[in-house]
């Protein structure tokens, strides 16, 4: 591994990991009044193609860091339909 996939790495993580307090939030609260679901399910399938575009670029970092972006995001989508059934 380069350089260049270690700042790919650090970049990917740092993105992936900003979900986290949304979903820890939500999973808290339970309300999800607030959050977009359009922008979250855009966001998701853009996740989805960068993953596409990494596999077909051979691009470690892309694919594993939006992998587990693409697993997260999916979570706070399943989280804002479910809650929002609730409200």
């Amino acid at each position: 591994m380069n350089f260049t996939d270690i700042i790919g790495l650090f970049a990917g993580t740092c993105v992936t990991i900003s979900v986290i307090p949304q979903i820890i939030k939500v999973w808290k609260t339970k309300k999800v009044k607030q959050i977009s679901l359009k922008t979250f399910s855009i966001l998701t399938f853009g996740i989805l193609v960068w993953i596409i575009y990494g596999v077909l670029k051979n691009d470690l970092p892309i694919i594993i860091t939006n992998s587990v972006s693409l697993c997260l995001n999916l979570i706070m989508v399943y989280f804002i339909i479910y809650y929002e059934k609730e409200s």
